[in-house]
């Protein structure tokens, strides 16, 4: 069984003799290659130069044996591509060039039909990866919700309160729809985009849904999803990583996704007790075992192994993304403990 079989077998929730094994966020600064080509390049030329971003993909792959490849890109292509282009600030955190303050504003973003040609680099790079990987391996895309995308809009970039996209949700709501809307249609394409050019799944993030009050997170976020996942080829692999969305996880389950990715705050093998069988799910090894010890990664992740044994449709990940301190020997030791698991 190739990698690539594996991994769409566990989407597909059939019992397997281990997961698959990618980690969020594996192509990045815990790296030193991706640190060596980060020092000639920005991470935004790296993003929209389909050879540097097919190089940057590829390295943990050439390092580690993984069972995935995501597409090295960003969340926020999305907006720039409708008009709203992003920076990153010397502090840390997001930079949006401006903050979406008016209904005329949002009216003045570019169309959906804009999006494919503004993205082209993206497909080209998945064509590239997807020669690369000659079916050994899953190639994954990927895109932001628009509910979290929109966080970054109107709030102008990173946020610690989100109190604007906040206050128009709840002051007003028709402008907080046609954004989302504008949104919604525009990762619609995006994804299409994405399918075309070979993504074998794609995983939407929705990294802010945590931060939304409970009993609104169907109108604020859930909702713009399942409009998505409907337009996308019928039983497609789609995944949905909310993070902090822990109360809303049977919600999502029927949301039409096939895979819901867990944060590190929940008992996996409960949560897959609690969905129902044809939903797999992803995670959850907290990303700060990481920057441990060997020793302790192969004991948390032989632990969380033990605990899905017997459970079908389980694809091993982090519960968030690996950070830049993690080591490179706390990787290696989690890759051999799954790979090695039976």
């Amino acid at each position: 069984m190739t990698s690539r079989e594996r991994f769409l077998a566990a989407c597909a929730c059939t019992p397997l003799d281990r997961p698959p094994l990618w980690v969020m966020r594996q192509a990045g600064r815990y790296l030193p290659e991706y640190r060596a080509l980060k020092a000639k390049s920005s991470f935004l030329e790296m993003v929209k130069t389909p050879a540097l971003a097919t190089e940057v993909t590829l390295q943990p792959l050439r390092r580690f044996a993984l069972d995935a490849a995501i597409l090295f890109s960003d969340i926020l292509v999305i907006p720039e591509a409708l008009g709203q282009g992003y920076t990153f600030r010397d502090t840390g955190g997001i930079a949006m060039a401006h903050r979406l303050e008016t209904r005329a504003q949002i009216e003045a973003l570019a169309p959906a039909e804009a999006v494919p040609e503004r993205l082209a680099y993206v497909a080209e790079t998945l064509v590239s990866l997807k020669k690369e990987l000659a079916g050994q391996k899953a190639l994954l895309g990927f895109g932001g919700s628009p509910w979290t995308l929109a966080t970054y809009m109107v709030e102008g970039g990173s946020s610690d309160d989100f109190e604007r996209i906040k206050q128009l949700f709840y002051t007003d709501r028709s402008t907080f729809d046609a954004l989302l809307e504008k949104l919604t249609t525009a990762l619609i394409a995006y994804f299409q985009l994405q399918i075309r050019a070979g993504a074998d799944a794609i995983q939407i993030f929705d990294s802010w849904g945590g931060i939304i009050a409970g009993p609104d997170y169907e109108a604020a976020s859930l909702q713009w999803i399942r409009r998505i996942v409907a337009a996308l080829p019928r039983d497609y692999p789609v995944i949905l990583y909310a993070k902090g969305t822990a109360p809303q996880l049977t919600d999502q389950a029927f949301s039409g996704v096939k895979v819901l990715s867990v944060d590190w705050t929940s008992d996996l093998a409960i949560v897959r007790r609690t969905l129902p069988a044809n939903v797999a799910v992803q995670g959850n090894l907290d990303p700060v075992l990481m920057c441990t010890t060997p020793e302790i990664v192969r004991r948390e992740s032989r632990r969380l192994l033990e605990s899905m044994r017997g459970t079908a449709g389980h694809i091993f990940n982090l519960g968030h993304g690996i950070t830049p301190q993690a080591k490179l020997e706390c990787m290696a030791a989690l890759v051999d403990t799954v790979s090695g698991w039976r």
